[in-house]
């Protein structure tokens, strides 16, 4: 039983590396082998649009063609049991390399089949035909934010993360969940930075009292993912 983390953040010791190393123990703690993925080691590019991955009888059909840092990590969730992925949001979004992953992970195993839709990530589904995956694995999104919970629903931007990753995550890899952990401590340091806009006081309390609390959800998530596998 293998779990993969996936840590789409540039600090690999801050919030969302902090939480997927609780979402590993968590598996670790139900005999899960498990392995912490820093991308931001790594060098490599997003999709080209290349297309080798679903060249008829090609050598790289359903796999990524290009040869990077990144090559051996797909190869190495392909046999993995549940994908666990991490990213602060940055200017609304996940990071550019975590969505970079994103791309070379999934877009390879998404095949163009007679009568399946586009991909219309709101109103529309895959058919799960589409997939050709090995098999269908668990996965889950850690999203950390600097924004506070009740900001982030005013927005919407939790249900936007969802209809853009889950429904993806699903139809082509496997049922997905989310973490959502807000309001987070973003520096070291407040004094240093420009940080005007934050109540700097509010935000070290939540560090203290809530964030423990969304390392335990983690720890859980792993450890539910690790059990589940290995009721199989």
């Amino acid at each position: 039983m293998k779990v993969i983390a996936v840590n789409g953040s540039p600090r690999k010791k801050w919030n969302t590396g902090t939480l997927l190393k609780n979402a590993l123990e968590g598996a670790e703690s139900k005999g899960a082998e498990t392995e912490l993925i820093h991308i931001y080691d790594l060098n490599y590019k997003g999709c080209i649009s290349c297309f080798q991955c679903k060249l008829k009888n090609g050598k790289n059909y359903g796999r990524c063609s290009m040869s990077d840092d990144l090559t051996p990590v797909l190869e190495r969730i392909r046999q993995a049991d549940a994908l666990i992925m991490g990213s602060p949001i940055y200017v609304g979004a996940v990071t550019g390399e975590m969505r970079s992953f994103i791309e070379r992970l999934v877009f390879p195993n998404f095949v163009y089949n007679e009568g399946a839709p586009a991909l219309f990530f709101r109103s529309r589904v895959f058919p799960k035909k589409s997939s050709i995956f090995p098999k269908r694995i668990k996965t889950a999104f850690i999203y950390t934010m600097g924004m506070d919970n009740a900001r982030m629903k005013e927005l919407g931007w939790d249900k936007h993360l969802k209809s853009i990753n889950e429904l993806v995550l699903e139809r082509i890899l496997g049922q997905s969940e989310s973490l959502f952990v807000t309001d987070t401590y973003q520096f070291d340091d407040y004094s240093k930075y420009v940080s005007g806009a934050f109540d700097i006081e509010k935000k070290l309390k939540i560090r203290k009292e809530l964030f423990p609390e969304d390392c335990r959800k983690a720890y859980e998530l792993g450890a539910r993912f690790a059990s589940c596998v290995t009721d199989k």
